[in-house]
């Protein structure tokens, strides 16, 4: 193996020890640690190919089509890309990692999306990681710590937060507010709730503040072995209500006033983190209140989708030049279920219209494209954020007429057209 470039961001080196790094894609396994969480076919563990800005081998629970593979290679200089597909239908990779020791060696960089107690048994965690990701994952405990940080610190403030005992406690409080479980990723398990009367069951749920943001900005940072903490950077989510539809990230993402509250704060969650033995990837979500400050939501111990944007900068970087614009879509609705020949033909007409107007597009989901609700997750980099917006628009519009051009000229290789009257969201489980 070869050593990464020198000149990239010293989080690349802290994170992946300088060299090319085994992705495990245990997106399903961390999330039903915390139980609750329905992971249905784990087509969002196909983001951990995009762990660290150079794979050595990515192993996945569902099988990939080879011209992805050949994609991702091609696109981001990654020359021969391994990749174990299919090796756990049920999502639960290290138990299947367990009987695949060949797989890992003892010297190998290994990088799960999350650590977890079946992962720990494969490459073990440092002393302290999994019980504060248990600690601070929690919406509870998470908030907490943003209390015990934020005196002092201008530009942040704590919307108010307190566990419900009964359905009784909820009367008279102002509406809307947020109910949220204590566990739960990428917005599943939060509610804002507008009208009354509220929800059944809200025994042991947390009242929350509700915030009118403008914004939503993460910050991601990496804590190195040896507890220092590395800026990873600051991006501006796209929420869809409660849930987590991706990032976008470079140069005019977010005010600068924003940056520097989101990076400063976010920081100090890093130092405190490192004190309780965390090590390795998090990052620190908030809403911007249409008063100016930044109010932190959650903080999120493991990969996130904004990860995947900030490893692809880095790999494009590298190829092109610095200061690429990034943005993430985790799940754009295709018009039309289709199979890999005829995703794969898609997707080469998507990239050539990007490439006109000057973006590279990149497909970070496309396992989903035979879903009862199809969709397809794509990457697009670029040099200005107007660049960027000129190429969603064009692939939305393209996505959707395969409905229209399907139905009108019919094709063997497409399985269904959607109608959109009985359409419903694709899912969009974590973040």
């Amino acid at each position: 193996m070869t050593s990464l470039a020198s000149a990239e961001p010293s989080w690349v080196s802290a994170w992946t020890g300088g060299l090319p790094a085994i992705h495990v894609g245990n997106v399903a396994e961390y999330n039903s640690v915390f139980g609750g969480i329905s992971a249905g076919r784990d087509h969002y563990s196909c983001l951990a190919a995009f762990a660290s800005p150079r794979p050595d081998l990515v192993v996945l629970p569902l099988p990939v089509p080879e011209w992805w593979i050949r994609h991702l290679s091609e696109t981001l200089g990654w020359g021969e890309l391994r990749v174990c597909g299919g090796l756990a239908a049920d999502g639960q990779v290290s138990a299947a990692l367990a009987g695949r020791p060949e797989l890992i060696s003892s010297e190998a960089t290994v990088l799960a999306w999350g650590h977890t107690p079946a992962f720990d048994r494969i490459r073990p965690a440092p002393a302290g990681v999994l019980d504060c990701i248990r600690r601070f994952e929690s919406k509870r405990g998470s908030h907490e710590l943003f209390r015990e940080l934020a005196p002092g610190r201008r530009g942040i403030r704590i919307a108010a937060q307190r566990r419900v005992g009964s359905r009784r406690e909820l009367r008279g409080a102002a509406l809307p507010y947020v109910l949220k479980k204590e566990y739960g990723v990428g917005g599943v398990g939060t509610q804002i709730v507008t009208t009354t009367p509220p929800p059944r069951r809200v025994r042991g749920l947390l009242l929350e503040e509700y915030i009118a943001g403008v914004a939503n900005p993460t910050y991601d940072a990496v804590v190195a072995a040896d507890g220092r903490v590395h800026p990873v950077g600051t991006g501006a989510m796209t929420i869809d209500g409660t849930r987590y539809q991706g990032v976008t990230l470079g140069p005019g993402a977010l005010p600068a006033e924003q940056v520097r509250t989101a990076a400063g704060f976010g920081a100090a969650v890093g130092t405190a983190l490192a004190s309780y033995g965390y090590r390795g990837w998090y990052d620190v979500d908030f809403v911007a209140d249409r008063a100016g400050p930044l109010v932190p939501t959650e903080i999120n111990l493991r990969l996130t989708g904004p990860a995947v944007a900030f490893t692809l900068q880095v790999a494009l970087d590298r190829l092109h030049g610095a200061g690429h614009v990034v943005r993430t879509l985790d799940c754009l609705p295709l018009g039309a279920r289709l199979p890999s020949t005829a995703l794969r033909e898609h997707v080469t007409r998507l990239a050539e219209r990007c490439a006109e107007l000057g973006t590279i597009l990149l497909v970070t989901i496309p396992t989903a494209a035979l879903d009862p609700f199809p969709y397809l997750g794509i990457a697009l980099a670029s040099r200005t954020l107007r660049e960027l917006d000129e190429a969603e628009r064009a692939v939305r519009t393209a996505n959707e007429a395969l409905g229209t051009m399907f139905t009108r000229h019919g094709s063997e290789h497409v399985v269904t057209a959607v109608d959109r009257r009985r359409r419903r969201r694709a899912p969009l489980w974590r973040s």
